[in-house]
């Protein structure tokens, strides 16, 4: 599997969150999560349909 493209911190972090995050990288095929206290531990990746799900467990939401 290749390198996922740019990595950009959850929306959600402030200043005063340091490392304590998530991290997202897209591309028109997949979305990569890695933990940003320790980005070289691995990474969950998803196709978009699949991670648009998982979002939305994580958030309480039901299903269509």
């Amino acid at each position: 599997m290749s390198v996922p493209g740019r990595w950009q911190k959850s929306s959600y972090s402030s200043f005063g969150d340091g490392d304590s995050c998530v991290e997202i990288a897209a591309s028109p095929t997949r979305i990569s999560v890695r933990d940003s206290k320790d980005p070289t531990v691995g990474t969950l990746t998803f196709p978009p349909a699949s991670f648009a799900l998982f979002v939305a467990a994580l958030k309480g939401v039901p299903r269509p």
